[in-house]
């Protein structure tokens, strides 16, 4: 066997391996298209700086990747940047190199995060870039050697030597990278991965995954990825006779119990789980919800087993409570992922939710858990999605607010604060500050508001909002310019439209199934009328919402080309 193909094998099976353990974790939606995104995105950043040599941002982008999705996910980015972006410099025999030594770049990446429990600073980021910059570009000299020279040492000295200029320019570039981009992206990237959270089901028919690309407009624009292709937002299905939030629940129900983003849509545990918490906020118990055969808690019962990261568990307890069935299993599971600094993964944005788990499920918060999440407080009184600096949002300090209820003291009265500063003219909050407003981010406000003690009728202005955005079907748009996963948009909406802040208390059980007749009856007088409800947005979204599709088909076209496996 020759050194190239000895050298071909190892690295081919070292790849299959790696593929195949992306493959065997069963990764579910979000991160399937975040991968094909990033792999993309890393091999865009190629591309443009091709007239610069060796200075790429591709070995960051992937580093960053591993970073925060874990090693599997951060493998498939480097290996498939590699692959791509070759498609523009030509395939030859380094592209096997190529996509190893990036793959294990990502590995290297995730390797960061055990050990510093992704609290890396941004000069140990640019660092670990340096130094792994420096490696991925000499382990090519290595393949070169292999590929082309007799294998005696002294051309491997000659290859290396050459190289070595060439490397210290990479591993440069690498720290500039990272010192310009590399925290922000490691936030956005955790943000988007743990805010979309879908389970895999069996395909119905031939579903093809298709792949969203956004390049330059930031990862943590969610709701450009958050709606299925092909799924329809709350055009694409009717829901009959629903003209209340929980009637269009009630009649966007699968027939298998669940639930998918819009009415017709293919069920999940991700929008089932919310359906449920949404549905039981208004008094029906996922027990009795049933749309001709099993029933929302039979649904979300029996894909309890596949539910493997801890904001999947988390929901779920939330779920199963609410409907007055047992958790037990769950809450150990929960309980065992609470590291020794009290957090989970290190996020507050996960520990919340597992406050507010355990709390539903009658087990105490570790004391360490409630400290760490205290100390997790940015200056300006808010939370963000990972750890203290990272950026305060509404969305994380209201589910903050919802953890503490009431036990953070001064805490939570600077919160409060930050989420009142926040306010839109409109009456809704932004899920960034200085954002649009939309019906998630208010909604997570009104309920973390409700938790720390505000009064429901001084929220008038954002349940207005709230309000403003039903549509005569019942379901909640997203935003006054757009309109996607109205199941979703619409059951946490419910939530804080009845003033029902998280872990909801066990629902009774009804003795017939609900419809959505009976729903919009009951609600049919509760609804403001649109005299109060609050004002909207001065400026029209219109352009804006053209915009956004246009970068979408724009996106797909390019992950087709680009990110090739899903």
């Amino acid at each position: 066997m020759s050194w190239q193909v000895g050298a071909f094998t190892i690295l081919a099976l070292g790849m299959a391996a790696g593929f195949a353990w992306y493959e065997r974790k069963r990764p579910d939606a979000r991160i399937v298209a975040l991968v094909a995104t990033l792999a993309a995105f890393a091999a865009l950043g190629r591309i443009a700086f091709a007239a610069l040599p060796n200075v790429k941002p591709t070995t960051d982008i992937v580093l960053v990747s591993g970073y925060a999705l874990g090693g599997a996910p951060g493998f498939v980015v480097g290996a498939l940047a590699g692959f791509s972006s070759n498609f523009f410099f030509g395939q030859g025999p380094w592209t096997p190199w190529q996509m190893g030594a990036w793959g294990v770049t990502g590995l290297l990446g995730a390797g960061l995060a055990r050990v510093c429990g992704r609290r890396a600073n941004r000069w140990l980021l640019a660092v670990v870039a340096g130094v792994v910059g420096f490696a991925f570009t000499a382990f090519q000299d290595v393949g070169d050697w292999v590929t082309y020279s007799d294998h005696s040492l002294g051309a491997l000295g000659a290859y290396v030597g050459k190289g070595i200029g060439f490397d210290f320019v990479h591993a440069a570039g690498c720290i500039v990278f990272a010192l310009a981009f590399g925290p922000a992206l490691a936030r956005s990237i955790g943000r988007f991965a743990a805010r979309l959270q879908v389970t895999w089901l069996p395909s119905r028919g031939f579903i093809a995954p298709i792949v969203l690309v956004l390049v330059g407009a930031g990862l943590s624009s969610t709701s450009w990825l958050a709606q299925p292709i092909g799924m329809g937002g709350a055009g694409g299905g009717t829901a009959y006779g629903a003209t209340t939030p929980a009637g269009y629940l009630l009649s966007a129900q699968n027939s298998d119990g669940g639930f998918g983003p819009a009415p017709g849509s293919p069920s999940s545990q991700l929008y089932s789980g919310w359906a449920a918490l949404g549905l039981a906020s208004e008094g029906y118990n996922p027990q009795s919800v049933r749309h001709g055969g099993a029933s929302l808690s039979d649904y979300i019962s029996g894909g309890e087993s596949s539910q493997t990261d801890s904001g999947s568990v988390e929901r779920t307890i939330l779920v199963l409570r609410a409907a007055g069935l047992p958790a037990g299993g769950l809450v150990s599971t929960l309980q065992g992922r609470i590291g020794a600094n009290g957090s989970v993964s290190g996020q507050v944005n996960l520990t919340s939710f597992a406050v507010l788990a355990l709390r539903s499920a009658g087990a105490a918060p570790p004391t360490n858990t409630m400290a760490w999440l205290l100390r997790q407080q940015d200056s300006d009184g808010g939370f963000s999605f990972a750890t203290k600096g990272a950026g305060s949002d509404v969305d994380d300090t209201g589910a903050a607010l919802e953890a503490l209820s009431g036990q953070g003291g001064g805490a939570n009265a600077r919160a409060v604060r930050f989420i009142d500063s926040q306010e839109n003219s409109d009456g809704g909050f932004p899920s960034q500050p200085g954002g649009p407003s939309n019906a998630q981010s208010t909604a997570w406000a009104i309920q973390g508001l409700l938790s720390a003690g505000v009064s429901f009728g001084s929220l008038g202005r954002p349940l207005g909002y709230l309000r403003s955005l039903t549509a005569p079907d019942g379901h909640v748009r997203y935003s006054s310019g757009s309109d996607q996963t109205p199941v979703w948009v619409t059951a946490q909406a419910a939530m804080a439209l009845a003033g029902k802040p998280l872990p909801l208390s066990p629902v009774a059980l009804q003795s017939a199934a609900p419809t959505a007749h009976q729903a919009s009856a009951v609600h049919a007088s509760a609804r403001a009328p649109t005299a109060k409800h609050g004002k909207r947005a001065s400026g029209s979204p219109a352009g804006n919402s053209a915009l956004r599709r246009l970068a979408v088909d724009l996106g797909v076209a390019e992950a087709v080309a680009l990110a090739p496996v899903g």
